[in-house]
């Protein structure tokens, strides 16, 4: 059995799960709502205050599947519960950020200013120059305009300068020795 598959998924009170046919599975909660098509194989049972997904054989397509589903299922319970947010750190000389209504404005030394918006269940915050928080309900969406600001200048090796997330770690280089 998949250690990560066959762990029941807590739901807490005030989510409300359904699953219709071919395993759309809709999750309502305190912070939106998510709809996904999960892998129609999958057997997904909706019990008193848990979630169970079992797999109907032991191929190895079906034990894939079987754990990819529960993980799903619970990103969406906890993004419906608490969100999902990616704080990423700009460094570098005039490198800043600022938000005005629901734009996002990046200077990151071109010519010309780097702009996003706020997508649909993504926003952007910045409470300083140097930090972006992208927050929202789905976690694959927040992960996605994550690596999209960070793409826009990623982190070099010499110096340190761009875009990293909070939690990365940047492996230095030295650069020319001097005579």
């Amino acid at each position: 059995m998949s250690r990560i598959g066959r762990q029941p998924i807590v739901v807490p009170a005030g989510v409300d799960v359904t699953v219709g046919a071919d395993n759309l599975v809709t999750v309502k909660g305190p912070k939106g709502t998510l709809t996904q098509a999960l892998a129609k194989d999958m057997k997904i049972t909706v019990g008193a205050g848990e979630i169970l997904v079992e797999r109907p054989s032991e191929s190895k397509t079906h034990k894939s599947l079987h754990g990819l589903t529960r993980t799903l299922l619970n990103n969406m319970v906890v993004g419906v519960t608490e969100g999902y947010s990616k704080k990423l750190i700009i460094n570098g000389v005039g490198y800043r950020a600022a938000k005005a209504g629901k734009t996002l404005t990046l200077n990151l030394g071109y010519s010309h200013d780097v702009k996003f918006e706020d997508a649909d269940g993504v926003t952007f915050e910045a409470p300083d120059a140097n930090t972006v928080i992208v927050s929202g309900i789905d976690k694959q969406k927040v992960g996605q305009m994550a690596a999209q600001v960070r793409e826009k200048r990623p982190p070099e090796p010499y110096l340190g300068k761009g875009i990293r997330y909070e939690d990365e770690r940047i492996r230095r280089k030295a650069g020319k020795a001097g005579k």
